[in-house]
């Protein structure tokens, strides 16, 4: 996704935002450190359920994602990371590169990215992150379930 594509689809949704440019991929924490404060990232996970792909945005500060809580929390009968080539058929983005808006599917959303400010997360595009306040998140996704 182009950044001329992402800030049209945000400015439409009347939403407050900031691309960063990097002149590289973020691919670890260390990377992450040198643009923005890590413990404000909000990584989009695609996950595969009986019923389709599903969208968890969740805070960096969790850690590992909890399939047992979630499925308990959602009533998914079965729920597990999506596979990197199902994701790019579908969604047309590279694992890594997931943005956290526009994606057309249902989301999850962590409670716990309404404590910041803003967060960072995903545009699509590998070189660029996306600033947000976090409630303008859920105005943006299909957000079917809500978790701490």
């Amino acid at each position: 996704m182009t950044s001329t594509k992402i800030e049209e689809i945000l400015t439409k949704a009347n939403v407050n935002f900031e691309l960063i440019r990097q002149d590289k991929p973020i691919l670890t924490v260390e990377d992450a450190k040198e643009f923005y404060p890590i413990e404000k990232s909000a990584p989009t996970f695609i996950l595969q359920s009986e019923n389709g792909l599903v969208a968890c945005i969740t805070s960096f500060q969790n850690g590992r994602l909890d399939f047992a809580k979630l499925k308990e929390l959602f009533g998914f009968i079965k729920l597990k990371m999506a596979d990197k080539e199902k994701i790019k058929n579908e969604l047309g983005y590279e694992v890594g590169t997931v943005p956290f808006f526009n994606l057309n599917i249902p989301c999850l959303f962590d409670n716990k990215l309404l404590k910041h400010d803003v967060v960072y997360g995903g545009t699509g595009d590998a070189l660029l992150t996306l600033k947000i306040d976090p409630n303008d998140i859920l105005k943006i996704n299909n957000i079917i379930g809500r978790f701490e």
